[in-house]
């Protein structure tokens, strides 16, 4: 199989991986369609929130496993045909990035998902896991200071690129690919909690251990 190929068929399963609505799923086993109550996101931070934590934080393993699992498979796989290094990070991080993408344009759901956060997590968490810590360290820092899930998440985004650019100067070693995929992610992630700036602008974003009817 030529490198394109195999890139082409690792972008094909991290999509179809990260377009599982593992949130929208556990609504449906409760009887209720979670995108109408709460913030209307299928994310687990919502499920926690309307379902509780039971529900919640299982739904956050399996959306940080849907990025996980096709971006090691994507490395594994493709090393396994012989490719060059360079190839089989391209492979990685094209995987997961379409199951980041799965999550928040899946086809289950007319192509609107969730906000990536905990599938972001999970594929950083495969291919750059110090990008991954660093990225936990800020939401921790933002979460436990301000209590505002999606200002923590959007500033993980920041903690990920930072921690990867540190990691890079320190080594003397530029990996413009994996650098390029986390501060595309960033992006991504910013601008899917444009709804979340705006209440947060206003004064009305809910804050974390606050039920929302």
């Amino acid at each position: 199989m030529t490198p394109t190929a195999a890139i082409l068929v690792s972008a094909l399963g991290g999509y179809l991986s990260g377009s599982l609505p593992f949130g929208y799923w556990a609504g449906k086993l409760k009887g209720i369609d979670i995108r109408q109550h709460g913030s209307g996101n299928i994310g687990a931070t919502n499920v926690i929130r309307v379902l509780g934590k039971g529900i919640g934080i299982p739904v956050f393993i399996l959306d940080a496993l849907k990025g996980w699992l096709p971006a090691w498979l994507a490395g594994v796989w493709v090393a396994q045909q012989g490719a060059a290094q360079e190839i089989i990070s391209a492979a990685a991080v094209v995987a997961g990035l379409a199951a980041v993408l799965g999550h928040m344009f899946t086809f289950w759901l007319s192509f609107k998902g969730g906000k990536g956060v905990a599938t972001t997590a999970g594929v950083l968490l495969g291919i750059a896991p110090l990008a991954m810590l660093g990225g936990l360290i800020v939401w921790l820092l933002f979460f436990f200071t301000t209590r505002y899930v999606s200002l923590a998440s959007m500033m993980a985004g920041v903690g990920v690129v930072a921690t990867m650019a540190t990691v890079m100067g320190r080594n003397g070693q530029w990996d413009l690919v994996m650098l390029g995929f986390g501060i595309l992610i960033m992006g991504l992630v910013i601008v899917r909690h444009r709804s979340n700036i705006s209440r947060l602008l206003a004064g009305t974003e809910s804050k974390a251990g606050r039920k929302k009817a």
